[in-house]
């Protein structure tokens, strides 16, 4: 899958693989919905960005970011710029607000400076967030299935604890 592929550093994107091999996976895994788009290191790019598929950018952005799937960005990558995405996966930096329509995963490497509103998100040890994070309201909804199965679950305790008691 294209997150574990592409979500972490240069070190684990290219394995060992020669560039030929590298290009021929990338280009196969875009036929199947993978990595359509890569902005390498060293690339600089203002404006607005809008893509159906998968893009990794690992240069600097400034804009606007517009994803139907996933926007990647790695470690090297530092972003100016409101972010829409159905999935953002982040290991460089992000100056904006990040609204992602599933989910957004900060690995340890990710620095982010505005709003979080996503119904998932996983943050590994050691990612900074300055800002705050909303939960969308299809989160709300699993959250009230939850403590109805909660209050089940506490229900069927009761019972049985009061059994226990007047035996």
């Amino acid at each position: 899958m294209a997150i574990n592929a592409f979500g972490r550093g240069r070190e684990s994107d290219y394995s060992g693989q020669s560039s030929t091999s590298s290009t021929t996976s990338s280009s196969t895994s875009s036929a199947s919905g993978g990595l359509t788009a890569f902005i390498d290191q060293g690339s600089e790019f203002e404006g607005k960005l809008s893509f159906r598929d998968t893009v990794r950018i690992d240069g600097r952005f400034q804009g606007e970011i517009t994803s139907e799937n996933t926007l990647i960005v790695g470690e090297s990558g530092e972003i100016d710029a409101e972010i829409r995405s159905k999935n953002v996966v982040v290991s460089g930096t992000v100056h904006g607000n990040i609204i992602a329509e599933t989910k957004v995963v900060l690995h340890k490497s990710a620095r982010i400076e505005g709003d979080i509103q996503t119904p998932s998100i996983v943050v590994e040890e050691g990612a900074m967030i300055s800002g705050k994070i909303s939960m969308s309201s299809s989160s709300a909804k699993s959250g009230a299935a939850l403590k109805a199965v909660a209050a089940k679950s506490d229900a069927k305790d009761a019972t049985s604890t009061n059994n226990g008691q007047s035996r």
